[in-house]
């Protein structure tokens, strides 16, 4: 397997479940769900990282993160974001400290 696509994979299989109905796909159900319900979900699973993120366990943290990731590429395609989108901006944003980052941020 090449992970270097999985993102891209992932992706690809959200806009392809935005067709398919909830009763056939965890990810359809959450998009029938809307957006309440999914940055529920990813509250949800940012709690369970930093909860896993306390203990020994790599594997259980990097479960967690995943999950997290998941979530949030659910919500990425249900407002339409795609994953260029998202690489464009880290992009943009790489090479700039962040501190600086966030300087500009609080000027505007």
């Amino acid at each position: 397997m090449n992970y270097d696509d999985i993102f891209t994979e992932l992706f690809a299989i959200i806009q392809e479940r935005k067709t398919a109905t909830p009763e056939t796909s965890y990810v359809a159900k959450l998009l029938s769900k809307g957006t309440e319900k999914i940055c529920g979900k990813i509250a949800e699973e940012a709690g369970e990282v930093c909860e896993a993120a306390g203990e020994a366990d790599k594997d259980h943290l990097v479960y967690e993160i995943c999950d997290l990731l998941f979530h949030t590429f659910v919500l990425a395609g249900h407002k339409n974001i795609l994953l260029s989108d998202i690489q464009k901006e880290l992009y943009r944003r790489f090479g700039t400290s962040g501190l600086e980052e966030k300087r500009r941020r609080t000027e505007k």
